[in-house]
């Protein structure tokens, strides 16, 4: 490998100072999801199935969200474009953490509908510095700096509520963020070529990496961007299918029967992740030491990291099915945990699998959907991945809430293997059907 690709990017300070701007603007969302969930349990004492619904809303305000601010930084420029979003992230959640919880689920939805979008910004002007084969290894360098976020980001949120308050950390996350879109603004990369004034080209494998990166614990906003961009990316290509009526009226003649079963692997990803990472916060918070949520997480995040690693220097394929039953296998071992170590390591062998898991599925809907429609296609798998994580959260609290810490990840792990148990079964049987036929 020619690890001077890396050194020569890094030299370009546009890009350099870009990649940093994105790693510290990506800090505080990383955090949050501890916080909030820390803050409805154990501030407002609602348990976690009322902390599961709060993220849920949170990813339904993002991906409701999502086109429209991507289509504003379009139109007007990137500064006017975060204007709302800056305010809103400095005024939202320093509000939120003084308010009922039934304020909260509404404050949470309109927090997510003007999420900064640092996931777009960054990937649409990586697009503009780095051309050619440039582009790839810029856009694997954020990858690789998301991970490194995403790791630290929930052991900062756990120190900032055990040793101040989860009403002091959600207020710091929402300043962060605000301080973070103007330096953004100040910053403000280039969103158009200046040589043509025109759009970068959509970028779905790169929207794709980010998804596989950013898991295990922090699918919401990487997911929303891949569907986000490939839609992009169909209506540039063909513009009469912009619209979703004439979607419907054009049929789905691509979702194949194989197709369908990877989106049942995303969406049950989505629930598995999702489901683990609430369990993981019950399991350490019922141990007395929430502060060390961090070293499950991060252990949990590098185990995905090296998985990833292995899984794509591997020659061969494998069936993303079958590893996500694998996943789902080695998920419930996690309930047995007695302490934070043993669950950090519990979390190990599920974790190697999780990267694999999404770069499988993504690959294989690129080997199943004709490039004409490929776009369309990694729409619809983003969005299967984004409502399984929406599903997954508040299910796995309330098992939590009725059960016990431990039952997060049964519940995580049993769903999980029932989906693909289940998907396999039909898809045998339509089969054999088909060929009686």
């Amino acid at each position: 490998m020619n690890f001077s690709v890396y050194r020569d990017l890094l030299s370009i300070v546009p890009v350099r100072r870009l990649l940093l701007v994105g790693m510290l603007a990506r800090f505080p969302h990383a955090a949050a999801g501890v916080l909030l969930t820390l803050h409805v349990v154990l501030t407002l004492d609602q348990g976690y199935a009322a902390a599961g619904a709060v993220a849920a809303l949170v990813t339904i305000g993002i991906a409701v969200g999502a086109p429209w601010r991507g289509r504003r930084v379009d139109n007007v420029g990137l500064r006017r474009a975060l204007i709302p979003s800056v305010i809103s992230e400095a005024v939202i959640w320093s509000v939120a953490p003084h308010v009922s919880y039934e304020w909260l689920l509404v404050l949470a939805l309109i927090g997510g509908l003007f999420t900064l979008p640092v996931f777009s910004v960054v990937r649409q002007s990586l697009g503009v510095l780095a051309t050619g084969d440039k582009r790839r290894t810029a856009f694997t360098l954020d990858s690789i700096a998301t991970e490194i976020v995403f790791m630290g980001g929930p052991a900062v949120g756990a120190v900032l509520a055990t040793s101040l308050s989860t009403v002091v950390g959600l207020t710091l996350v929402g300043l962060s963020t605000a301080a973070a879109g103007l330096f953004l603004m100040w910053f403000n990369p280039p969103t158009r070529s200046a040589a043509t004034g025109a759009l970068p080209e959509h970028d779905v494998e790169a929207a794709t990496a980010a998804v596989v990166t950013a898991a295990p614990a922090h699918l919401r906003e990487p997911a929303v961007e891949l569907a986000q961009a490939a839609a992009e990316q169909a209506e540039a290509e063909d513009p009469s299918r912009g619209g979703i009526l004439h979607r419907f009226s054009a049929g789905f003649s691509w979702v194949t029967l194989s197709v369908a079963v990877v989106f049942v692997v995303a969406a049950g990803a989505g629930v598995l992740l999702a489901s683990s990472d609430v369990g993981i916060v019950a399991m350490v918070e019922s141990t007395g030491n929430p502060g060390e949520l961090g070293i499950v997480f991060a252990v949990w995040c590098a185990a995905s990291l090296v998985g990833g690693l292995v899984y794509g220097a591997m020659n061969r394929k494998i069936s993303p099915m079958l590893l996500l039953l694998g996943m789902a296998l080695l998920t419930l071992p996690m309930s047995l945990a007695t302490d934070t170590m043993s669950l950090a390591l519990l979390s190990i062998p599920g974790g190697l699998l999780c990267a694999p898991v999404l770069s499988a599925a993504s690959e294989r809907v690129a080997d199943l959907v004709s490039e004409e429609r490929r776009g369309e296609a990694m729409g619809w798998y983003g969005s299967a991945l984004t409502t399984g994580t929406a599903i997954g959260a508040p299910l796995a609290g309330a098992a939590i809430d009725t059960i016990g810490p431990a039952s997060g990840f049964a519940f995580a792990g049993t769903a999980a293997a029932l989906m693909v148990l289940i998907t396999l079964g039909a898809r045998a049987l339509v089969t054999r059907r088909s060929a009686r036929v």
